[in-house]
């Protein structure tokens, strides 16, 4: 990552401040940074799984709407820092679930 990546800034929200912001925004969108084998095994209902370890994250992160939010996770907080700092960098308004999904209080799919 580079400077201007580590530099960017984002908001880190515990879960239920989380739910409430991403309850609220009608521009919305929840992006999840894992695998695709654990975005199978268990995922917040309507989210979107993008893959920060995967060699096209930066292709489909520059394909999204930059007018939406985007609220991020991942299973413990530490790729979706990754991901919400790239994404900033870059334009993008980003909330960060403090925890990752081990942190979230609210429904899940499995």
């Amino acid at each position: 990552m580079n400077t201007q990546e580590l530099m960017a800034s984002y908001e880190d929200l515990y879960s239920d401040e989380f739910q409430q912001k991403l309850s609220e925004d009608q521009n919305a969108v929840l992006v999840d940074v894992r695998t695709p084998q654990e975005f199978r095994s268990v995922r917040i209902p309507d989210a979107i799984n993008i893959d920060v370890t995967d060699n096209t994250f930066d292709q489909r992160i520059a394909d999204l709407d930059k007018s939406k939010t985007y609220f991020v996770y991942c299973r413990s907080g530490g790729r979706s820092r990754q991901a919400c700092a790239f994404m900033t960098s870059n334009g993008f308004t980003v909330y960060n679930l403090s925890g990752g999904i081990g942190s979230w209080t609210g429904p899940v799919c499995d």
